[in-house]
């Protein structure tokens, strides 16, 4: 059971050759467009000369029967326990075993040193987390490289190892915006990210041109590579889900350090919230409270001053606002601070945007970036184009307005981190490199 991405990693690395098991199938959840296809020969292996087919997950009980499975094997992330527990109650009294698979059976071992940037919830700011170790990695003259969680979204042959280091390879590519909001803040600041479907094949192209890798993680999975330092992120805004979601609670309770990102003077009680849940169950693990730091500039039109008191229509981070349950970003708090007033996309949306919001109730006034495929893009382009609004607001990380056509003032929001007190991420980077 998966969603296009730890589903095929557990496959190639526990099943895909061996004689005792049979996969006669994958379910696939979360990510549309991407049901009813088939898991590739050239990737599956020779045990499995006609590929694998990928079925809707609303199916599961039925296949179960149709195709007499005995196991059933939870591979995505970023849900909650009672979801993973009904999900099982789903399998068992379909008559079949429900099972995990935990870090030491998935994981790939580098011959690189590796650091590992996950997180307890989707939309906690792992992003700038891992740009501020890539950048302290590069200015102790070390040459890092991103291995990104996958997010395998179109052709799965094509895209088995794949290596982004200029904005040309992201169009080449044929990249989402999901896999753009990921890759390009990365590559454009020179820095080589890998990704794909086989991540042995992904870990040879990075171990061939780097000396340090850095996971990045996607959603709150734990990674694929076993790093040397474990870096969590959790978020401030939401203290209490450190321990409440599958497997964001495996990342806390595995991690050496945990970073409380959207911390603040006045968010101290959610930081020691947080303190107090890793002493019950990390306690070895060090903390560090850093602030995301929002700043808005114009894509086009005009400067910032005439924005105040405008019309907006805020543009979010795709996976932040849908399943990792934010219900705004950084877009919103960029758009209030300058004066701005939110205009709801809701009652404009078109195509299939129409029913993100009964998908997912808990988005507020913001429309998250979706474009999983040509369609989908189409429809935000034609959603942004018919909300009434003076102007168009991007907290996305990638430039929409060179994919879609904008017809209004766009502005982008970009954030980073900065610690609260002195520089103690940089200087366990720093530590780690030392040692290495």
């Amino acid at each position: 059971m998966g969603a296009g991405g730890r589903d095929f990693h557990n496959f190639n690395v526990r099943f895909r050759g061996d004689r005792s098991f049979e996969v006669v199938a994958f379910t696939s959840a979360q990510i549309p467009y991407f049901a009813s296809r088939l898991y590739p020969p050239s990737l599956s292996g020779k045990l499995y000369s006609q590929g694998i087919p990928i079925h809707p997950e609303e199916g599961l009980a039925r296949l179960i029967d149709t195709l007499a499975v005995d196991e059933v094997v939870f591979a995505y992330s970023d849900v909650s326990h009672e979801y993973v527990m009904h999900k099982a109650s789903e399998v068992l009294a379909a008559g079949a075993d429900f099972s995990l698979l935990g870090p030491d059976s998935t994981m790939l071992r580098s011959t690189l040193p590796v650091i590992s940037v996950c997180a307890v919830r989707t939309g906690c700011g792992k992003s700038p987390v891992t740009r501020m170790i890539l950048d302290t990695l590069k200015g102790l003259g070390r040459r890092p490289v991103a291995i990104r969680h996958p997010m395998a979204y179109c052709d799965l042959e094509k895209q088995r190892a794949q290596r982004f280091a200029v904005i040309s390879d992201l169009d080449s590519e044929l990249c989402t915006v999901e896999e753009r909001e990921e890759y390009e803040p990365l590559v454009e600041k020179g820095f080589t990210v890998f990704a794909g479907v086989d991540y042995a094949d992904v870990l040879d192209m990075a171990e061939a041109e780097g000396d340090v890798i850095v996971w990045d993680g996607g959603n709150n999975d734990f990674p694929f590579i076993r790093p040397d330092l474990e870096i969590v992120v959790a978020d401030a805004l939401r203290p209490g889900q450190c321990d409440t979601h599958h497997p964001g609670e495996t990342n806390f309770r595995r991690a050496e350090v945990i970073i409380v990102n959207k911390a603040g003077e006045d968010s101290m009680d959610a930081v020691e919230a947080i303190s107090e849940t890793l002493a019950g169950l990390n306690p070895n693990a060090h903390l560090i409270p850093v602030k995301s730091h929002v700043e808005m500039y114009p894509a086009t039109g005009s400067p910032l001053t005439s924005l105040i008191g405008r019309k907006v229509l805020v543009v979010e981070d795709g996976p932040t606002i849908t399943h990792g349950g934010m219900p705004y970003g950084a877009g919103l708090v960029a758009a209030q601070e300058h004066g701005c007033t939110v205009v709801s996309p809701w009652p404009h949306a078109r195509g299939s945007l129409k029913a993100l919001r009964t998908k997912y109730p808990h988005i507020g006034d913001v429309l998250p970036a979706v474009g999983y495929g040509p369609e989908q893009l189409r429809d935000l382009e034609a959603t942004i184009g018919a909300t009434p609004c003076d102007a168009v607001v991007f907290a996305t990380p990638v430039d929409l307005v060179k994919l879609i056509k904008i017809k209004k003032p766009a502005y982008r929001v970009r954030y980073e981190i900065r610690e609260l007190h002195g520089d103690a991420l940089a200087s366990l980077v720093t530590g780690f490199v030392k040692d290495i």
